[in-house]
């Protein structure tokens, strides 16, 4: 009876659910199709049957969810709706893009098949791994396993890229599906929810933010740090709300004498204030290294403007900004123009930052109702869509954007890493804007070289380029871009890429052409080995058979007999002696060999040793692992990358049967090891600390002043008995800036110590650092 009324329950959510759906869908611009989408949601919902979610959810109700995004706060129409409702019918239930393409037409079915995973049996490198399991011991199969996950994971976002170049919504659906994830993640397995939590921060959210979805892009991150810093989010969380009742009186303070100026200008807009996102001060924080108190930009002034009929809006844009600064001095370094020069992810407004009524600095983001739907709902908010065909009429942006995937997407055979940190760079990365000699702006990520802009220019002018001029000094190739640097690119006819070239081009465009330049000189090299190891084969009475040299490339360790051939040519390898002998020798030891090379799986013994019962055994991922010391030692070890303290936020990282690596889980590398090697992550908790000390640094400020040093290396060594290894002070016109290495027992001592320095006379600020 039970069960019958919970299904019963369950029937009244999903159609109130559904019905919440087609209310938001009314209330858009759209074409009217409910009878589509309707369909869609009935095939959906007998495809999954009673499938249930982690959260014991009818799964049903995440594709629902997920269609809510896309209409509702994404804004797109009838074809990503049903796609939305379909996506995971491929994936999970026995239903095929063709069953799909015949219920529903071409593009739902092109959307629904790049949202669908690549399975196991799509990659080949799993088919390498069935080849070697059975002669590899079960810690090389588990390393082979997990390398294959990292190739899938990549190549499941290369085919959700290559069908986003014919169909923009692939990737906008995705993204409202990781959203809906993340805000139902709490029953998740930890391993899941270290696997979401990092392709969401390394991917997902940046890609979000490339496409101009703020809202959404705001909220993924704020998900991902509620969940990976509990303590620190709930800390900053209070805060912010005890703010907003003092924010909303400066804000009434500084909006009446600007609304009188505004309403004469006959103007039609909105004045709203906004206060940022717990993730965004967290990050401004850790990045600067300041306090909470310190950031001045936490409440900011947003200004919405109607356009008026035959003005154009970057007028208005300044108009209003002239108006500010009549009542408000504007700080000399903080306009921004946004307006006249876009950013790449459709962002318009023009930024100032005034000192505001209380002598406090208030950013100020004036843009028209316009950028205004872009910044919320990026590109999605002006694609216009053909009523019949429900194709994309592309933005400018948006071609150059798509131009650099199928950029990336030409790079030949790239590594799975290799390749999520090309998209990272080029996707994702903030760009730089840089002017050719006549002036012509460009725009390229940060970070690129003389190298890149050259290519920039044209593949041809990248080929043969010796060296640059920046700002009309003579600087190598490698030499990096800065924002508004004017570059000259020096070029000979007789200069050619070469593999050095590859260190340090950032840009998919110029990292593709080198790589095929490359190839292709490769290739010619090859044909030259081969044609000298056949003449051998010739020499020994054998005629040069494809298995032959398959054969003896395998013997010198090459998977490819080309490979053995450019290493000839090159002069890598002799041409063999005895190639009769050499076809007499079994091979499949090398060929395992260089498999699990490859694979990076460390050599396996000749002889199978025993089980070392010395090994500590694997830990119990049902719960935290107990960071623990001893008289002997610890079990684990710090991360050089961050060196974490007791009592700091910290995830686990295991390896074999080395010992858990601790790094904090604000790192970037731990970051990257959550997306690529989530079953290697342990959550973790500390114990009490008292043998051991650990090592960090403190950043210490103030006016310079007789005896203040005495007083701080006094207060640390005395008054909290810590060992300091080193302390540089230097002062500059009365004031002094110093860093303090020292050994701690846990992140209390660093916070005590941060206290008492604080107080000593004349120093400003002690916080802590990274070294």
């Amino acid at each position: 009876m039970k069960k019958k009324e919970a299904d019963t329950l369950d029937e009244q959510r999903i159609q109130e659910e559904f019905n919440l759906l087609i209310d938001d869908y009314m209330h858009t611009n759209h074409r009217r199709k409910v009878e589509r989408i309707t369909r869609a949601f009935q095939f959906a919902r007998e495809a999954h049957g009673s499938d249930k979610r982690n959260d014991g959810d009818p799964f049903i109700m995440h594709p629902l969810a997920v269609a809510r995004i896309v209409c509702r706060e994404i804004g797109l129409g009838s074809t990503s709706i049903c796609a939305a409702l379909l996506h995971d019918v491929v994936e999970d239930t026995d239903y095929t893009v063709e069953d799909v393409r015949n219920l529903f037409d071409d593009k739902i079915a092109q959307i629904v098949d790049g949202l669908t995973k690549i399975t196991v049996s799509e990659q080949n490198v799993e088919k390498t791994i069935d080849q070697t399991a059975a002669q590899t011991d079960t810690s090389e199969q588990t390393d082979a396993s997990r390398q294959a996950d990292i190739s899938r994971q990549a190549e499941n976002f290369r085919k959700l890229l290559v069908t986003m170049n014919s169909d923009i919504r692939v990737v906008l659906i995705k993204i409202a599906d990781r959203l809906h994830n993340l805000r139902t993640l709490a029953p998740m397995k930890p391993t899941s929810k270290f696997r979401t939590i990092g392709e969401t921060v390394y991917i997902y959210a940046p890609l979000a933010n490339r496409l101009g979805l703020h809202a959404i892009k705001t909220e993924l991150e704020n998900l991902c740090f509620k969940y990976e810093h509990p303590k620190e989010y709930e800390i900053i969380r209070n805060k912010l709300r005890r703010m907003e009742s003092s924010c909303q009186r400066l804000f009434e303070r500084f909006a009446a004498p600007v609304n009188e100026k505004l309403r004469a200008m006959n103007l039609t807009y909105e004045m709203r204030n906004r206060i940022k996102s717990p993730f965004s001060v967290w990050e401004k924080m850790e990045s600067k290294k300041i306090a909470f108190e310190d950031i001045y930009d936490i409440f900011a002034v947003r200004v919405i403007f109607e356009s008026r009929e035959g003005i154009d809006d970057k007028n208005t844009c300044w108009d209003i900004y002239a108006a500010i600064t009549d009542i408000y001095s504007a700080h000399p370094t903080r306009t921004r123009d946004w307006v006249n020069r876009p950013k790449t992810n459709g962002y318009q407004a023009l930024q100032l930052t005034v000192m505001g009524p209380d002598g406090q600095w208030i950013e100020i983001q004036i843009r028209s109702r316009r950028m205004d739907d872009i910044d919320e709902k990026g590109f999605a908010a002006h694609w216009k869509y053909k009523t019949d065909a429900g194709e994309i009429e592309e933005d400018s942006e948006l071609d150059k954007w798509l131009q650099t995937i199928t950029e990336i997407l030409k790079n030949p055979n790239p590594g799975a890493l290799d390749f999520l940190d090309t998209i990272k760079m080029n996707l994702f990365a903030s760009e730089i804007f840089v002017f050719t000699p006549k002036g012509e702006i460009k725009t390229l990520p940060q970070g690129a070289t003389a190298l890149d802009f050259a290519y920039e220019l044209h593949t041809d002018i990248g080929d043969s380029c010796i060296g640059a001029k920046v700002n009309r000094r003579l600087v190598p190739l490698s030499h990096p871009l800065t924002n508004g640097d004017q570059v000259e690119i020096l070029t000979s006819q007789s200069h050619h890429p070469t593999g050095e070239w590859l260190n340090y081009a950032v840009t998919a465009k110029a990292r593709t052409r080198i790589a095929s330049v490359l190839n292709r000189v490769r290739k010619e090299l090859a044909k030259k080995g081969e044609q000298k190891l056949s003449n051998c084969f010739w020499k020994a009475g054998i005629e040069p058979l494809t298995s032959y040299m398959d054969k003896v490339a395998v013997y010198y360790g090459y998977l490819r007999r080309e490979d053995l051939c450019y290493a000839i040519e090159k002069g890598d390898v002799a041409l063999p002696e005895n190639i009769r002998k050499i076809l007499k020798d079994k091979t499949y030891n090398t060929l395992l060999k260089y498999i699990k090379n490859k694979l990076h799986v460390g050599p396996k013994p000749e002889t199978p040793s025993a089980p070392d019962r010395s090994r500590p055994p694997a830990p119990d991922r049902s719960k935290p692992y107990l960071l623990s010391e001893d008289e002997f030692g610890r079990n684990y070890v710090i991360a050089d990358c961050c060196k974490p303290v007791p009592g700091d936020d910290v995830l686990g990282y295991l390896y074999r049967d080395d010992p858990v690596v601790v790094h904090k889980r604000s790192c970037s590398i731990a970051v990257q090891l959550q997306s690529r090697f989530s079953d290697r992550i342990l959550s973790t908790e500390w114990s009490r600390h008292t043998q051991f000390s650990f090592e960090a640094t403190l950043r210490i400020k103030g006016i310079d002043s007789v005896g203040v040093l005495k007083a701080i290396a006094g207060t640390i060594s005395e008054g909290f008995n810590v060992n300091i290894r080193r302390l540089l002070i230097e002062t500059n016109d009365g004031v002094f800036e110093g860093t303090v290495k020292m050994m701690v027992h846990n992140v209390d001592d660093i916070h005590r110590m941060c206290v008492a320095l604080s107080k000593i006379k004349n120093v400003q600020s002690a916080v802590r650092i990274a070294d």
